[in-house]
């Protein structure tokens, strides 16, 4: 019997609202309507989509020593580093990683901790998807950053699985813009309740 492949949805819970309204400059306003426009929804909606985006990520950026480093410094790093480089690098994310997940979500455990790096890669403008087929959830990143950070990001996940998965029970297939992990955490996984 063929599994399907389905897409995890990020919950839309709803929740009650009210209206408020706010005076901003006009060439904010201009900004807004033109951005809307442009990506064919409702000021409304765009609106919404920024704020959640503060709530969510951009309050903690500073607080946790985000800054923001252009892809093309990525890029040229990539080519540049090393098997060790890599490992460092990893040994200082991990208890990044785990205080960021503490300090966002009130703890440190596989739901949150995939949340928050779900969280990491929206707000970063990185590409992600999370599909399930029957028990396994396949967690997909597309960085386009060549294979040294296909690599990176592999370690990375299977560094901090490991706090919460065997090694053994994980999948990676990469490319040089793409890695999949996959990984049997049943049908009733949900790392947005917890």
């Amino acid at each position: 019997m063929a599994t399907t492949v389905k897409r995890k949805v990020h919950p839309t819970k709803k929740h009650s609202t009210r209206s408020i309204s706010y005076r901003l400059p006009d060439k904010i306003l201009d900004e807004i309507e033109t951005e809307a426009r442009q990506k064919n929804i409702s000021h409304n909606v765009l609106v919404k989509q920024i704020l959640e985006k503060y709530v969510n990520w951009d309050r903690f950026a500073d607080k946790i020593g985000m800054v923001p480093v252009p892809r093309k410094i990525l890029d040229s790093l990539g080519g540049e580093l090393t098997n060790i480089d890599i490992t460092k690098i990893i040994d200082g994310l991990i208890p990044l990683i785990k205080d960021t997940s503490m300090f966002i979500k009130g703890g440190y455990d596989l739901e949150r901790c995939i949340e928050t790096l779900e969280d990491y890669m929206r707000a970063s403008g990185m590409k992600s998807d999370h599909r399930i087929e029957g028990d396994i959830h396949h967690f997909v990143v597309q960085h386009e950053l060549g294979i040294k950070w296909s690599i990176f990001t592999e370690q990375l996940m299977k560094r901090v699985l490991n706090d919460f998965i065997d090694n053994e029970k994980m999948k990676f297939e990469a490319t040089e813009s793409t890695v999949i992990c996959s990984v049997p955490l049943g049908a009733d996984f949900d790392e947005h309740i917890y």
